[in-house]
């Protein structure tokens, strides 16, 4: 059993360091996140956070405050696996931040079962519904992620 522990730990670490250099994908200024959704130990989705497909590659408005119509990494991830074949039914979502309220309620309803984040949002209600449906919550510290801690 110890085995398998140590070697989920290691998958957790390397899945959130493949997350948190997806996360490097988005413009947003503020924050940076990256979100990996993993069935039967492949990647099935990715997401990072961001505006909408065909619009202005700026997520912060000029106060710098973040705009309305930016989505979470998260759910560009179940959104982009919803226009796939594959299923989230039973997945893992990897989230370089913890989940808002919003995409916990999208987590539940696309049937993840376990979700692995690397720092606290601002808010913790996310994480709260989460463990009301029972949901699998991890953290793994995404500023523990180097090569040396995978020997």
């Amino acid at each position: 059993m110890e085995i398998k522990n140590d070697k989920q730990d290691l998958l957790d670490r390397r899945y959130m360091h493949m997350a948190q250099i997806w996360a490097g994908n988005s413009y947003c200024e503020r924050r940076k996140v990256g979100a990996l959704l993993i069935k039967d130990k492949m990647i099935i989705s990715d997401g990072y956070n961001g505006t909408p497909s065909g619009f202005e590659n700026v997520c912060e408005d000029e106060f710098n405050k973040t705009k309305a119509y930016v989505l979470h990494a998260e759910a560009n991830a179940i959104t982009k696996v919803a226009r796939s074949h594959n299923s989230s039914d039973g997945a893992t979502l990897y989230v370089t931040a913890s989940p808002c309220i919003e995409c916990a309620k999208l987590i539940i309803q696309a049937g993840i079962v376990r979700v692995v984040y690397g720092e606290l949002y601002h808010m913790l209600d996310g994480l709260e519904l989460l463990g009301r449906a029972g949901i699998d919550v991890v953290f793994c510290d995404k500023k523990n992620l180097t090569d040396e801690n995978d020997k």
